[in-house]
C-alpha cells in the first residue's frame, strides 16, 4: 500500500458521501476505504431490533467483478459467540486469519450507540496503520448512517429480522433514535423486550447543556389502545419538556392529556427524572411506577420514593418531586412491571441488576430482559422494559 492510497481523506468522502441516495453512502465509503487499504471485500452489517444478530445490508466487491455492487443482501449474521459480536460488544477491531485472507471487524458506533460493524478482507496482514483507517472510517460511516436513516425506510428495513405488528410500528416510533448515550458524565442504555400482544412499555431521553432528561412510562393494556395512550403521553411530555417546564408541571400536563383518551379502567404509570450534569443534583417523579434499582459501593436494592397516582386516573393528585444525590458509581436501572411479572418470579431483578454490573449499560440491559423472556419460557405476557444509568460523576 503506497503513502498516498494509506490516506483516507475523510473530507473529500464525505462530499462523495453527501451526493450518494442514503443506503448507497455506505457503499461508496466501502468502495473508497477498500481502495485505500487495498482490501479485497468490504461490507457493513446493522444490527437488528432483536439485539442478537446483524444483518448484511451492504456489499462492494473488487476483485473478479471490478465496481459492482452487492445489493440488499439477506445474509444473518449472529452476535452470540462470533467475531463479528465481539467487535459489536467490546467495541474493538478483531483481525482474524483463515484460508480466505486477513478479516477485519471494526464496530460502527456514535456515542455508544452500537449500529453494526464494518468489515474488510485484505491479501495482507493489517499493520496498525491500516487498522487506524478502518478504525477512522468506521467512526465516520456511523455519522453518515445516523445522518442518512432520516431519509429512508431501508436501513429501518436491515433492522428488521420479523414483520412488526401495526401496534409495534406506533411503539418502535416513541422510543428515542438511539438506545444508547455516552457522555463526559454518564452512560445511559436502554431496551424493549415486546410481549406477543404487544403492551405500551416506552422509555425516553434527551440530553442538554446542561441536564439530562430520563423517562419511562408503561400504558395499561395491549395492542392499539395501550399504544393510542403510551402515544398521547409521550407526545404530552415531550411537549412539555420542550417548553421548559418543571417535572411536576410536566407532569400535569400530560396527565391532562391523556383526559380525553382515557376511560375510567384506563391509565399509565411513569417515572420522569432530570439530572444536573454540573453536580450529579437528580429531581425524580414516580407516577404509580415500579422503583428504580440502585447500585452503589457493590451493593444493590431498591430506591425507596414517594408513589403518586398513576396518570389517566379519575382525581388525580399533585405529583411530588423528590430529591436523590447521585455519586460516583452508581447505576441506577429503571424498569416497568412486565420485568415484575409472576411468570419471571424466577429472576430477582435486583440481584440480577448486581451481576450484569460489570457490563455497559448496553449489554446489561439486553442481560437483564433475555432472564426475563427465558423464565418464561420464552413467551412474555407484558413486555419487559430496562433503563440502565451510569453515573460517573459531575462533568466540568
Amino acid at each position: 500500500m503506497t503513502d498516498a492510497a494509506s490516506q483516507l481523506d475523510l473530507r473529500v468522502l464525505l462530499d462523495a458521501v453527501d451526493g450518494a441516495a442514503p443506503l448507497a453512502a455506505a457503499e461508496v465509503l466501502g468502495r473508497a476505504l477498500s481502495e485505500a487499504v487495498d482490501a479485497e471485500d468490504a461490507s457493513f452489517l446493522i444490527a437488528d431490533f432483536s439485539g442478537k444478530s446483524l444483518q448484511r445490508l451492504s456489499h462492494v466487491e473488487r476483485r473478479g467483478n471490478a465496481g459492482a455492487l452487492g445489493r440488499e443482501r439477506s445474509e444473518v449474521v449472529a452476535i452470540d459467540d462470533t467475531p463479528h459480536g465481539l467487535a459489536l460488544s467490546g467495541q474493538t477491531i478483531g483481525v482474524r486469519h483463515d484460508d480466505d485472507g486477513w478479516q477485519v471487524i471494526a464496530p460502527v458506533s456514535s456515542r455508544g450507540e452500537a449500529v453494526g460493524v464494518l468489515e474488510l478482507w485484505l491479501s495482507d496482514e493489517p499493520q496498525p496503520s491500516t487498522l487506524a483507517i478502518i478504525d477512522g472510517a468506521a467512526h465516520a460511516l456511523a455519522y453518515i448512517i445516523i445522518a442518512n436513516r432520516r431519509y429512508t425506510d431501508l436501513y429501518e428495513w436491515g433492522q428488521r429480522s420479523v414483520p412488526l405488528s401495526l401496534e409495534a410500528e406506533i411503539q418502535h416510533r416513541l422510543l428515542p433514535g438511539a438506545y444508547t448515550c455516552e457522555a463526559g458524565s454518564f452512560t445511559l442504555a436502554g431496551w424493549l423486550e415486546p410481549a406477543g400482544d404487544v403492551g405500551g412499555d416506552t422509555f425516553d431521553f434527551s440530553l442538554e447543556r446542561d441536564t439530562l432528561h430520563l423517562s419511562m412510562t408503561d400504558a395499561m393494556g395491549h395492542t392499539l389502545s395501550a399504544a393510542l395512550l403510551a402515544t398521547v403521553l409521550v407526545g404530552a411530555l415531550r411537549n412539555a419538556r420542550r417548553r421548559g417546564v418543571g417535572l411536576a408541571e410536566q407532569a400535569r400536563l400530560a396527565n391532562q392529556a391523556l383526559d380525553g383518551y382515557a376511560d375510567d379502567e384506563s391509565f399509565v404509570t411513569g417515572q420522569l427524572m432530570r439530572i444536573d450534569l454540573h453536580t450529579g443534583a437528580a429531581r425524580i417523579l414516580n407516577a404509580g411506577h415500579p422503583p428504580p434499582v440502585l447500585m452503589r459501593d457493590g451493593s444493590a436494592g431498591p430506591l425507596e420514593l414517594l408513589v403518586d397516582p398513576p396518570f389517566a386516573t379519575p382525581k388525580p393528585a399533585e405529583y411530588r418531586v423528590q430529591e436523590v444525590s447521585l455519586e460516583p458509581g452508581d447505576r441506577l436501572v429503571f424498569m416497568t412491571d412486565g420485568m415484575l411479572e409472576r411468570n419471571a418470579s424466577a429472576v430477582d431483578v435486583v440481584s440480577a441488576t448486581a451481576a450484569t454490573r460489570e457490563r455497559h449499560p448496553r449489554e446489561a440491559v439486553q442481560v437483564l430482559t433475555r432472564a426475563v423472556v427465558e423464565a418464561c419460557g420464552g413467551q412474555l405476557h407484558d413486555d419487559a422494559t430496562v433503563l440502565c444509568l451510569d453515573w460517573h460523576g459531575p462533568s466540568s
